[in-house]
């Protein structure tokens, strides 16, 4: 095909790569910016249940989804034998761990797992820092979150002391015996214990996967760009007939 001079007859193979990878950048694009529609819902969630009035936690089992980034309020026991702590998190630049505990609710035998907070390492990572037992009935509030789930498998070491590299619901559950909410509290109310409780509000976060999907699609533009410049020239005219 022949236009203003110049030729453009491009082979079959450049057409369905550059047709393949166009249609791949564009809806890596498009993937992102579902991601960032997600975020941006859950982050209005937020906002919208922090003016909202804290609920009970009941002692029967729930569903995540109902409560996932709600205040929530539960009375109870601390099992501190079942105290665990998870490595590396930091505060300020500062190594130490969060101490994770779990509740035995009030007047039943359902457990939910409370993040109390953040405590430093010390001078020795063999010896943990010490945590000041709370004992008898207690009310915590704070802020439901998702626990994290690992399809991770974990070592022995990871999971059998009392020092965890991440957290894994099913595996403290096995652990406890006992059955489990489905969250995880992050504990706002202090306590005479020592842990810093300095819960970061977080951003939607939507604003990095806007630049991944802009990155994407100007992939696809640079894509038929390439495809273009490589493909069109300037007709010879030394072929052409006299």
């Amino acid at each position: 095909m022949i236009v203003l001079g110049y030729r453009f007859e491009p082979r079959l193979w450049a057409v369905l790569v550059t047709v393949v990878f166009v249609i791949i950048f564009i809806e890596l694009g498009k993937w992102q910016l579902t991601r960032a529609d997600e975020k941006n819902t859950r982050h209005e969630l937020l906002e919208l249940y922090a003016k909202q009035p804290a609920v009970t936690l009941p002692s029967t089992l729930v569903r995540l989804e109902d409560f996932q980034y709600r205040e929530v309020e539960v009375q109870g026991e601390f099992i501190s034998e079942h105290t665990i702590y998870l490595d590396n998190k930091t505060n300020q630049g500062r190594a130490g761990y969060h101490v994770i505990s779990p509740l035995k609710i009030l007047n039943s035998e359902m457990l939910v797992v409370i993040n109390r907070g953040w405590i430093a390492t010390g001078n020795d990572r063999l010896v943990l820092p010490h945590v000041s037992e709370i004992n008898g009935i207690v009310k915590i509030s704070g802020l439901v979150v998702a626990p994290e789930m690992r399809a991770l498998k974990l070592t022995e070491m990871v999971t059998e002391g009392k020092v965890w590299d991440h957290f894994n619901l099913r595996r403290y559950q096995e652990v406890t015996g006992k059955e489990i909410q489905p969250l995880m509290v992050l504990q706002r109310n202090q306590m005479e214990d020592s842990l810093i409780r300095n819960w970061d509000r977080p951003g939607s976060g939507a604003e990095k996967n806007l630049g991944y999907a802009v990155q994407w699609f100007l992939l696809a533009a640079t894509a038929i760009i390439i495809f273009l410049v490589l493909n069109v020239k300037r007709k010879n005219s030394k072929s052409e007939p006299t």
